[in-house]
């Protein structure tokens, strides 16, 4: 397969979707394609033979974890998982130090972790393409297999309607930033206190005006969720917010996407979530194992998403 336009990654960091045009977006998502066809052909693409990643996780995982080593294995290459307590940063080495030390044994960092700075630290101070698997404000991997999946179920991404039900995290931060790259109407409905981050929502809108998208953010799940192609959720407290979880369910009451919401979205609407899902709180059991439910394609293409991100900027 050729890689369209590796030149313009190669050394890149992927740290948020902003970061990124959209011609380049629309070239990883079909970078992500090209490489699933091949996968399901069996045709290998070692694209990676040699090189190492180095995985760096102080959250648990279950997808990322393994798109990442799967993926890398498949391009030809290694994949090391470093938990934090394999490594001395759980001791009070400094992000700055791991990033020089890891820059001059391995071709790439994937980092999933709890603080935002941390993954820009690690990027401002490494020497090879540092790939953001997930922090409390962004998870753009998660978003670029959303954007494969979508395109795969609708055949294109400009002009759809996407509605986002639930906590305003870092799913709902990447899912504007994406989505207003790529020409989609994103409606992000959340109750108050618990809305996106302000400054990713203006950058988001403003993104979106360049793009022929649009950015709205609201209370109502019933008025977002009306007429919209794509419906998406999240848990309402996710890893580090355990505690507050009696408190969130209160607050969410009523942000669950089930029959009633799929039904005032658009007749042949699908359902995603990121996963894991709390069934029975922010999605029903129904509606997640019903037929407008893509939500294993999307935990598949993470597999996908993943590796053209490797194969691109490392």
């Amino acid at each position: 397969m050729t890689l369209l336009n590796k030149a313009k990654f190669q050394g890149r960091d992927f740290i948020c979707l902003h970061d990124f045009s959209k011609e380049e977006i629309a070239n990883m998502i079909e970078v992500a394609h090209q490489l699933k066809l091949e996968t399901k052909k069996g045709i290998p693409h070692p694209l990676l033979k040699g090189k190492t990643l180095a995985m760096i996780f102080t959250k648990s995982s279950t997808r990322t974890r393994v798109a990442f080593e799967v993926g890398i294995y498949q391009l030809g290459g290694y994949g090391l998982f470093l938990s934090d307590r394999d490594i001395q940063i759980g001791r009070g080495e400094t992000i700055e130090d791991t990033a020089r030390v890891l820059s001059r044994m391995v071709d790439g960092i994937m980092i999933r972790t709890f603080s935002h700075q941390q993954v820009t630290d690690l990027a401002k101070h490494a020497t090879v393409p540092v790939i953001n698997g997930l922090s409390d404000l962004l998870h753009p991997t998660q978003v670029l297999a959303d954007l494969l999946t979508i395109k795969e179920h609708k055949g294109k991404l400009e002009g759809l309607k996407l509605t986002y039900i639930g906590d305003g995290n870092n799913m709902a931060n990447s899912l504007m930033l994406g989505g207003a790259k790529m020409g989609l109407h994103v409606v992000i409905a959340s109750p108050d206190g618990y809305k996106p981050d302000e400054q990713i929502v203006a950058i988001a809108q403003k993104d979106a005006k360049v793009n022929g998208g649009l950015v709205e953010i609201m209370t109502d799940p019933a008025a977002a969720a009306k007429n919209a192609d794509v419906l998406y959720t999240d848990v309402w407290a996710s890893m580090g917010q355990e505690d507050e979880a009696e408190l969130r369910k209160k607050a969410f009451e009523g942000y669950q996407i089930n029959e009633g919401i799929l039904k005032l979205a658009k007749p042949e609407a699908i359902v995603l979530h990121c996963l894991p899902a709390h069934r029975g709180e922010e999605i029903t059991h129904e509606v997640i194992e019903g037929p407008q439910s893509v939500v294993f394609d999307e935990a598949e293409n993470r597999l996908h998403a993943h590796k053209a991100i490797m194969a691109l900027v490392m």
